[in-house]
């Protein structure tokens, strides 16, 4: 085989193991497993979220044609819930669990590892899925919202692994494949991914850009830099927190932009 078939079959393992880590939808290529090959499959994540988004639409827009759309929302995120296994709302609720519990750095790991949910995490959950359903309601396009929203918030966790230190125990963590060796040249190929998804997207939607610029990069500071004092870098619950964080502050700034500002009706 040459190097550059090698290199495609690689590049093609490489998403369908991105697809199987953030989603259970089922891998349907043999995948010759490696910590690099896990690495490299970062680059995917916001593809990933592309398809889910895609999945989303189209529920939505089927169940638009028979319920309201409050009950549409509500159907396409417990479908959502269900088809990623709730992987990033766990690591919010884990997150918010240990940085609102703890009291030194190792406690807050320990909470963090904890598999039971408390109060905060508990709290955090049931507002993040409550504000999400709010945003998507009161959007113009829900459709479109649904469909983006997903692939760049995927972005978020790519550039915290980028600029910020892995802090957990390696041996018992899910994200520590991906967290090793993190590329800087693939988080440039799936930030160029992410920002002409944008651009296409902000043809319909004027205003979509700077909300998907400010959603992306306030959260990646503004929680790069909670993270980075709390806890001296990133965990896997971390990054999945920020996958939800990103999202939902998309979602409001697409839900706030003025209904004069939509270049469609």
């Amino acid at each position: 085989m040459s190097a550059q078939s090698n290199r495609l079959q690689q590049e093609w393992q490489a998403f369908w193991l991105a697809l199987g880590f953030l989603t259970r939808i089922p891998m349907l290529v043999k995948i010759d497993y490696s910590q690099r090959l896990m690495n490299q499959s970062s680059v995917y994540f916001p593809l990933v979220g592309l398809i889910l988004g895609a999945l989303y639409a189209a529920l939505f827009s089927i169940t638009e044609l028979v319920w309201s759309p409050l009950a549409g929302i509500l159907l396409v995120i417990s479908f959502h819930l269900w088809i990623t296994g709730a992987f990033h709302e766990d690591g919010l609720a884990d997150s918010v669990d240990a940085l609102g519990g703890g009291y030194t750095v190792t406690k807050k790991l320990e909470i963090m590892k904890d598999s039971r949910i408390g109060t905060y995490g508990t709290v955090a959950l049931i507002m993040a899925l409550g504000l999400k359903a709010a945003f998507l309601l009161d959007t113009q396009h829900t459709w479109l919202a649904l469909l983006v929203a997903p692939a760049i918030s995927r972005l978020t966790p790519l550039l915290l692994m980028g600029f910020l230190p892995y802090v957990t125990d390696p041996d018992k963590s899910k994200s520590k494949p991906v967290a090793d060796g993190f590329c800087h040249q693939r988080l440039t190929w799936a930030g160029g991914f992410v920002l002409l998804l944008t651009l296409m997207a902000a043809l319909p939607v004027r205003g979509l850009l700077p909300c998907a610029l400010f959603a992306t990069l306030i959260v990646a500071l503004g929680w790069g830099l909670y993270l980075k004092k709390q806890l001296g870098g990133y965990t896997g619950d971390a990054l999945g927190a920020s996958v939800v964080l990103s999202e939902l502050a998309l979602l409001a700034g697409i839900s706030a932009l003025n209904p004069a500002s939509l270049a469609l009706p």
